[in-house]
C-alpha cells in the first residue's frame, strides 16, 4: 500500500429564504435510472454482505449511486473523503477502490469529535484495510503532493466558511483549505462536492453559522479560484420545495434539503 500521508503526522492504517438559485440547466447530467444503477459498481458496493449495519437505511436519502457515478472511481485508485465523519462514503469507495487502492479518511478535530465512536467501529481490527485515517487542520492538509486521484466532499465544504459565534468550530481560510486539496491531487482529478443550498447572493458567513446552507455560486467561485474547473452537475439531490430559510438539521427538511451536486476537475498541467 502507498503511504501518501505527509511527513510528520501519523496515518492509521485501519481496515434563507430569499430568491433561490436556478435549477440546473438542461445539459446537467440527468438523474440515472434503476435499470442503469442495477449494475453498477456503487451498487454491488452497496450490497456488500458486511457493510456496517444502518449504513442501508442512508441510501435513499444520500443517493450514492448518483454522486459517486459522477467520481467515477476504479480500482486501485486513491480517493480523499474530505471531512469524511463516520464514514458512510468512506466504506463504499473502500469497496470501489479495491486492495490495490486507498481512501483517506480525512477529519479535523471538530468532524472527529462530532464522528465520536462510529470510525472506531469501522476501521476497527482492521475492518477495512485499505484506509488511512488522517486527522489535520484543513489548511495543514498533510498529504504527499499529487498523490491522490479524486476527492469526494460531502455536505461538508459549507464548513470551511464558517464563523462559529460559540467556538465549536475554528475559524477557518477556505482559500488555504482548497490550495492544500489542489496540491495533493493529481492534475486532472475530479472533485465531487455536495452541499446544502443556501439563498443565492447570501453571504457564507451568515448562511453557514445560522443553517449550515451555502451559496452554489460561492463554492463554484472557489474551486474555480483554487484552478479547478466545473465540469459537470446533477439535480439528482435537488428539491425546489425546499424552505431555505430553516436550518438543516431541523426536522422539517433534515434529508430533504435542496442539494446541489458539483463535480471540478483539477486543471492539467498545460491546461
Amino acid at each position: 500500500m502507498r503511504h501518501l500521508l505527509g511527513f510528520g503526522l501519523l496515518a492509521l492504517f485501519v481496515s434563507g429564504c430569499g430568491e433561490k438559485p436556478p435549477a440546473p440547466a438542461p445539459e446537467q447530467s440527468a438523474v440515472a435510472t434503476d435499470a442503469q444503477t442495477a449494475a453498477t459498481p456503487v451498487s454491488a458496493a452497496l450490497q456488500h454482505p458486511d457493510r456496517l449495519s444502518g449504513d442501508a437505511n442512508e441510501d435513499e436519502w444520500r443517493k450514492p449511486n448518483e454522486v459517486l457515478g459522477l467520481l467515477d472511481v476504479k480500482p486501485g485508485m486513491v480517493v480523499i473523503d474530505y471531512l469524511s465523519a463516520g464514514g458512510y462514503y468512506t466504506e463504499i469507495l473502500s469497496r470501489l477502490v479495491g486492495p490495490e487502492g486507498q481512501v483517506i479518511a480525512y477529519n479535523n478535530e471538530p468532524y472527529q469529535k462530532y464522528a465520536a465512536n462510529k470510525p472506531a467501529e469501522r476501521y476497527g481490527n482492521e475492518r477495512l484495510p485499505n484506509v488511512a485515517q488522517l486527522n489535520a487542520a484543513p489548511e495543514q492538509l498533510p498529504i504527499e503532493s499529487e498523490s491522490a486521484d479524486a476527492a469526494l466532499i460531502v455536505n461538508a465544504y459549507h464548513d470551511l466558511h464558517w464563523v462559529s459565534k460559540d467556538g465549536s468550530w475554528p475559524r477557518t481560510d477556505p482559500k488555504v483549505a482548497l490550495e492544500k486539496l489542489a496540491a495533493a491531487l493529481k492534475p486532472g482529478a475530479p472533485v465531487v462536492v455536495v452541499d446544502h443550498v443556501a439563498s443565492a447572493g447570501s453571504d457564507p458567513a451568515q448562511s453557514v453559522e445560522a443553517l449550515h446552507r451555502i451559496d452554489p455560486e460561492v463554492i463554484k467561485r472557489d474551486f474555480e479560484a483554487a484552478g479547478f474547473t466545473l465540469e459537470a452537475e446533477s439535480n439528482a439531490l435537488r428539491n425546489p420545495a425546499d424552505d431555505y430559510s430553516v436550518g438543516v438539521f431541523e426536522p422539517a427538511v433534515r434529508h430533504k434539503t435542496d442539494q446541489v451536486i458539483l463535480k471540478f476537475r483539477k486543471e492539467a498541467v498545460g491546461g
